[in-house]
């Protein structure tokens, strides 16, 4: 059976070195746990750590964290939709909303749940996914402003995730702006700016970024050690904290090139072959994950000997060459994965999640 390990020693790592950043840089920030897709197990792990906030794209993901640490502070990162509306107040502790139907509706709710509901207002600048349009911001701060049971306590941008917009000082500075414009026009105190992700890192770093930006949202950059500004990995942070495992259970010198009738296959692509490959053979193994499970540009076998031969939706060909390896039926192949590639296997019921290098367990358990 195909497996996924997380290394929570390297993912404590990672943590411990990215929260000792932000403290120095005077910078709240929150993990982005929605490439865990909600499993208990990787949860706990984190929640181990001393994470003071979880944010996450899915109620059920918000819903796993609660039932590990009630009291754990969590935010709702995206727009939410209206039939989410009853369990977002009573698993968001705060939303991102960019809609005022939406917050009206959480107002309404909140009322009935008897809380105060915390949100973010998000503003587009220039991203063009979620946000309210610069030009609209402060008549819409103004209708949220009075609604009951809603607390306005940050404004919010995201960037590079749709179109891959950088985020740069400019942009930054006018958020910062936006704030002070509020604070001003409504005599309120606005405490968080969270203009930051994983691509703002390097922007620290520099030196680049606005002093009222103190809130990061970061997932990828703990979960990966990347770069994400660079398309590159952070020397000092881990870059292989989960890893997939999958068994071969064939193994056979077979032709390079089919024989028959081509037509299409399963993604409904024309296979066409070198004549150079015609006469030739190779050893090709097949292992027990598919397309199902994960695309293959998302999956890199660490053998660099192996080669992709095909996939189906629920198994994957290699071809091993002269197999100087010597694999049989049975063995484990191993891979990484881009961030991508990882939420897919973490969001498939099919492959078993494993942790490795736990708290107070020897390295070579």
């Amino acid at each position: 059976m195909a497996f996924i390990t997380l290394d929570a020693a390297k993912l404590k790592k990672n943590f411990d070195y990215l929260n000792n950043f932000f403290r120095e840089h005077d910078i709240d920030w929150s993990v982005v746990t929605k490439i865990l897709c909600g499993n208990k197990e990787y949860l706990t792990e984190l929640l181990r750590m001393g994470i003071s906030q979880y944010s996450d794209s899915r109620i059920s993901n918000l819903k796993a964290i609660k039932s590990i640490d009630k009291n754990a502070q969590t935010i709702y990162i995206k727009p939410p939709a209206k039939g989410a509306i009853k369990d977002v107040i009573k698993y968001a502790d705060i939303s991102m909303n960019t809609d005022f139907r939406t917050i009206k509706m959480l107002s309404d709710e909140a009322k009935k749940q008897n809380v105060t509901h915390k949100i973010i207002i998000m503003i587009d600048l220039g991203e063009l996914r979620e946000g309210v349009m610069r030009e609209d911001f402060i008549d819409f701060y103004a209708r949220v402003f009075e609604m009951d049971n809603i607390e306005i306590i940050g404004l919010g941008t995201n960037l590079s995730c749709l179109y891959g917009v950088l985020p740069n000082n400019d942009k930054l500075i006018q958020l910062c702006l936006y704030k002070q414009l509020v604070e001003t026009k409504f005599n309120v105190n606005i405490p968080f700016i969270s203009g930051g992700s994983s691509v703002t890192i390097p922007l620290v770093i520099q030196g680049l970024i606005p002093k009222g930006i103190n809130h990061f949202r970061v997932g990828e950059t703990l979960f990966m050690g990347t770069d994400v500004y660079n398309n590159s990995k952070f020397e000092n942070m881990e870059n292989n904290i989960f890893k997939l495992y999958a068994e071969i259970i064939e193994l056979y010198e077979k032709p390079l090139v089919p024989s028959g009738e081509m037509g299409t296959n399963l993604e409904g692509e024309n296979i066409t072959f070198k004549e150079e490959l015609y006469g030739k053979t190779t050893v090709r193994a097949i292992i027990d994950i598919g397309l199902l499970d994960i695309g293959m540009k998302h999956l890199d076998p660490t053998d660099t000997d192996i080669k992709y031969a095909g996939a189906t939706s629920d198994m994957v060909v290699l071809d091993l060459g002269e197999n100087p390896n010597n694999y049989k039926v049975g063995d484990l192949i191993e891979f990484t994965m881009d961030y991508m590639g990882i939420v897919r296997i973490m969001n498939s019921r099919y492959i078993e999640k494993r942790v490795i290098n736990k708290e107070g367990q020897p390295v070579n358990a």
